[in-house]
């Protein structure tokens, strides 16, 4: 019999999955650096469920704030070369 946990762990996984796959694949850099940050996220759940708090804490605090914090400044600071060019 599957129970709830094993469950929950495989949409969490897969949640992690395919939001590193859109980060990865997507065309627009706001959108990748956002669904990296999900990506996080959904890292720090599944700490949680394995019982491991002070990682999931670092996880949230570093991979999903931090992290996306950083490179969304980033990108509002650089500009792309054809926004130069006019």
């Amino acid at each position: 019999m599957i129970d709830a946990v094993f469950i929950l762990n495989l949409l969490i996984m897969a949640g992690a999955v395919l939001t590193a796959a859109y980060a990865v694949f997507s065309t627009r850099i706001l959108s990748s650096v956002i669904s990296l940050g999900a990506t996080g996220a959904f890292i720090a759940l599944e700490f949680i469920l394995l019982h491991a708090p002070d990682v999931a804490i670092a996880e949230a605090a570093v991979g999903a704030v931090l992290t996306t914090t950083i490179f969304i400044i980033a990108v509002r600071k650089t500009t792309r070369k054809e926004d130069e060019e006019e």
